[in-house]
């Protein structure tokens, strides 16, 4: 009986890290979009004249520091 409960135990480990990794990749994923529709709207103003290219170069390089950190799937994930 201890065998049974010790292979429960570890499949509900396992199914819990894996919910939590998935959780982590949508939250790294919102934040990667968000970091790239700032750096869209940061160009966008830079272009009508309200922004600066300091603006843009900032939002460009915390985007390229997130991608460094936790990859690129964002750009290729639709949603």
């Amino acid at each position: 009986m201890s065998g049974f409960l010790d292979r429960a135990k570890e499949q509900a480990q396992s199914a819990l890290n894996q919910g939590k990794q998935k959780v982590d990749e949508v939250q790294q994923n919102r934040a990667g979009n968000e970091l790239l529709r700032k750096l869209g709207a940061a160009y966008f103003a830079e272009r009508r004249g309200s922004g600066s290219p300091g603006a843009t170069q900032d939002a460009l390089n915390t985007l390229e520091a997130h991608v460094n950190a936790h990859g690129d799937a964002f750009l290729h994930t639709s949603g």
